[in-house]
C-alpha cells in the first residue's frame, strides 16, 4: 500500500504493531515519541506533500505517544483519537472496532427525523455520554427519533460549548471518550433513534490548537471571528480537506453516526471549482453507500444560498438540510414580541406564512440589520431538507441571561411555539428540557487555563450583547457555578405543570407521526394564510386521502375565526388551550362545514381539525 494512503494518525494494525502518519509540511523532520508503556524515539519517513510515516511494533491499543518537531518541541498527534489527560497531553493509540454497532441499522430517511438537540456535559448529572442512555426511552416515548449532540471534539478542561474543540477526532474525555460515545451511539440505534454529531470546521478553539506548527492549515486570504481561516483553497488546501473529510468519515463510517451538523459554514470560505462542502458531502455519501446505511449532511448557515442543499446536478453542493433560522426567527419574534438585534428584521405574520410555504423568509429583500439584500429563494427546495426549531442552544445560550422560553412567555404561548414546529412541513427539532418546560438557563461557559484566554472570552461576550437591550451583569463564562445553573432538572419532570406540558409535546408528535398529512412533508400541498388583523394563520396541508387543517392564534383578545374548510366532518385532533393541557378551556368534538366554520380563540392557542372519511 501506498503509505499516503494509510488513514490519518495512530492505526493499530494488529499483532502489536502500529502505523503512524502526519501531516507536517512545516517541519523539516518528525520523530515518533512513544512515552508509554516504554519510552522510546522513532524516527519517521519523509514522503510526498509534507506527509511523515511509519509502523512501529510492540504498540497496542492504550499506546500513547507524541510527535517531535524538528527535534525542538513536542505535539500531541492533530488527528488523535483520544486525549486522556487533556489538550497538551499525549495521545492514545485506539484499536478499531467494526462489529460493536447494532447490525439491522441503516439510518432512518430524513423527513422521519424528530431531532433533540443536547450538550452532553448538562444534560445529566453525570455529564457523561453513557449516563443519556437511561434516559433515552422517555426520549422515544416523546416522539423523537434522533438525538443531535453538541460538538464533542476534545476541548480544553472539562467545561465548554464544545465549539472549542481543538482535536477533531477525540471524543471529549470528560465525556466519556470513544468508549462511551460507541455504547450511546449503539443504545440509540437499538432503540431505532439516529445519532446526529455537530462538527466544527470552521475554526478551532485557541488552547491546545497545535495545528501550525505542524503544517500550512490556516491563511491569511481570509479572516473569522475567530483569527486566520481553514485553508480550503489556497496551496496546501488538498491536505486540509483531506483531514476534514477524514473526520467526517471517522464519524459516521468508524463511528457509525447517522448524521454530521456543519457549525457556521459562512465561515468557510472558499473560491475554488470545487467546493470543500460538496467533496465532503459527496464522500460521506458516497462511503454510506457502500456501507447500506443512510447518512446526511446538514449545514447551519445564515446566507439563506439554496444553492448549498441543491444537488450536485442541479449546480448545489448536495448537502441534506439546512437549520433555517429564519423559521425560528419569525416564531420568537411572535411570541415573545423582542425586535432587538439581528431580530428587527422579524416580527410579522406574513413572514411566518411565508417561512411555511419556502423555508426562508429572506430570499433577496433588503435586511434592515445587515443593511443589504440577503438570501435567494428556496422555493424548490424539498421540504424535509430545512431543519426548524423555536429554540438551540444558539439562541437560548447567546442571551444575557440564557433564558429558555419557559422563561420568556406563558404556559400558552410555549405550546402555540411548540405546535407551530410539530405541525410545521419541515424536519422539527427540539432543545433539551424545552419539552418539560426546563426553568433553568442555558448559559455560555469554558474551563480555559490561559488568564489572557479568560479575558478574552470575557470581553467577546459583552461586544456580542451590544445589538440587544438586555440588562444586567454578563454571567462569567469561566466560573464553574455557570456551568452548574446550566444543568437540567430532570426531577421535576413528573411534577404539575411540567409533566403536563411533556404530555402535551407526545401528543404533538404522536399526531405528526400518525396523520398522513402531517407525516409527510411537502411545501407544495399545503395552503398558508396569514391574517394580520386577526392575529392568526390559516394552514391546510393534504396528502393523498389525509386531511389536516390548523389555526395558530397569537392574540391575547378573545377572537372568533372563519376558517375556509372544504365540506365534510372535521375532528377537532387537538386544542392547545384544553384543560388537559393546563388551558383555560378548548373545544372538542366534530365541527360540520359548508365551506366555512367558525371557531372561537381565546387566547394564544394551536388548533389541529382532521377531516373525517
Amino acid at each position: 500500500m501506498n503509505n499516503l494512503h494509510q488513514r490519518l494518525g495512530a492505526t493499530y494494525l494488529g499483532n502489536n504493531r502500529a502505523a503512524f502518519l502526519v501531516w507536517a509540511s512545516r517541519a523539516q523532520s518528525v520523530e515518533l515519541h512513544l512515552t508509554s508503556p516504554d519510552d522510546r524515539l522513532v524516527a519517521m519517513q519523509s514522503l510526498d506533500r509534507g506527509y511523515f510515516y511509519v509502523e512501529c511494533d510492540n504498540v497496542a491499543p492504550g499506546a500513547r505517544y507524541m510527535y517531535r518537531i524538528d527535534a525542538d518541541r513536542e505535539r500531541p498527534d492533530p488527528a488523535s483519537r483520544r486525549q486522556p489527560v487533556g489538550v497538551h497531553g499525549p495521545s492514545e493509540v485506539v484499536a478499531d472496532q467494526s462489529d460493536w454497532d447494532v447490525a439491522h441499522w441503516h439510518g432512518l430517511p430524513l423527513q422521519d427525523y424528530v431531532v433533540y438537540e443536547l450538550h452532553v456535559g448538562t444534560f445529566t448529572p453525570e455529564g457523561t455520554f453513557e449516563a443519556i442512555i437511561p434516559r433515552l426511552d422517555r426520549l422515544k416515548q416523546l416522539g423523537v427519533t434522533a438525538i443531535e449532540l453538541c460538538p464533542i471534539a476534545q476541548f480544553p478542561g472539562e467545561r465548554n460549548w464544545g465549539y472549542d474543540g481543538v482535536y477533531q477526532y477525540a471524543a471529549q474525555e470528560s465525556y466519556g471518550g470513544v468508549g462511551g460515545l460507541r455504547a450511546l451511539v449503539r443504545a440509540c440505534h437499538e432503540r431505532d433513534m439516529a445519532v446526529v454529531l455537530d462538527v466544527v470546521y470552521n475554526h478551532l478553539g485557541p488552547e491546545g490548537n497545535y495545528l501550525a506548527d505542524f503544517a500550512h492549515y490556516f491563511t491569511d486570504r481570509y479572516h473569522t471571528p475567530w483569527g486566520s481561516a481553514l485553508n480550503f483553497d489556497t496551496p496546501h488546501s488538498d491536505e486540509v480537506r483531506r483531514f476534514f473529510i477524514e473526520n467526517a468519515l471517522w464519524w459516521t463510517r468508524d463511528l457509525r453516526i447517522d448524521a454530521l451538523r456543519l457549525d457556521a459554514i459562512h465561515a468557510i470560505f472558499d473560491e475554488s471549482a470545487r467546493p470543500f462542502l460538496a467533496e465532503l458531502a459527496a464522500e460521506v455519501h458516497e462511503e454510506a453507500d457502500r456501507q447500506n446505511r443512510r447518512v446526511f449532511v446538514i449545514e447551519e448557515s445564515n446566507k439563506n444560498d439554496p444553492r448549498h442543499i441543491q444537488s450536485i446536478e442541479l449546480g448545489g453542493y448536495g448537502l441534506d438540510g439546512v437549520w433555517a433560522d429564519d423559521f425560528h426567527h419569525c416564531v420568537h419574534t411572535l411570541v415573545t414580541g423582542e425586535r432587538d438585534g439581528y431580530y428587527r428584521d422579524f416580527g410579522q405574520l406574513e413572514q411566518l406564512a411565508k417561512a411555511f410555504r419556502e423555508g426562508f423568509v429572506f430570499t433577496g429583500q433588503r435586511s434592515s440589520y445587515r443593511g443589504r439584500r440577503h438570501g435567494q429563494s428556496s422555493v424548490g427546495v424539498p421540504a424535509e431538507r430545512f431543519v426548524i426549531c423555536a429554540q438551540n442552544h444558539d439562541q437560548v445560550g447567546n442571551r444575557l441571561g440564557g433564558e429558555r422560553l419557559s422563561q420568556l412567555v406563558s404556559l400558552e404561548r410555549q405550546k402555540l411555539a411548540a405546535g407551530l414546529v410539530a405541525f410545521s412541513p419541515f424536519v422539527p427539532m427540539l432543545f433539551m428540557g424545552e419539552e418539560y418546560g426546563e426553568p433553568a438557563p442555558f448559559l455560555y461557559f469554558v474551563s480555559h487555563g490561559d488568564h489572557d484566554l479568560i479575558e478574552s472570552v470575557r470581553r467577546g461576550r459583552r461586544e456580542e450583547f451590544a445589538d440587544f437591550s438586555w440588562e444586567g451583569d454578563i454571567p462569567d463564562p469561566q466560573s464553574p457555578e455557570t456551568f452548574e445553573r446550566s444543568r437540567l432538572h430532570w426531577e421535576i419532570i413528573d411534577q404539575h405543570g411540567h409533566i403536563q406540558l411533556w404530555q402535551y409535546y407526545q401528543k404533538l408528535y404522536e399526531l405528526r407521526r400518525t396523520v398522513p398529512a402531517l407525516r409527510h412533508l411537502s411545501k407544495e400541498n399545503q395552503q398558508v394564510i396569514a391574517w394580520p388583523k386577526q392575529r392568526a394563520m390559516y394552514v391546510r396541508r393534504e396528502h393523498s386521502a389525509s386531511d389536516a387543517a390548523m389555526v395558530f392564534y397569537f392574540g391575547d383578545a378573545s377572537a372568533n375565526l372563519l376558517l375556509p374548510l372544504p365540506r365534510g366532518q372535521w375532528q377537532v385532533a387537538l386544542d392547545s388551550s384544553d384543560s388537559v393541557w393546563l388551558g383555560p378551556g378548548g373545544i372538542h368534538g366534530v365541527l360540520e362545514s359548508e365551506d366555512e366554520v367558525s371557531v372561537s380563540r381565546d387566547g394564544p392557542s394551536v388548533l389541529l381539525l382532521v377531516r373525517q372519511e
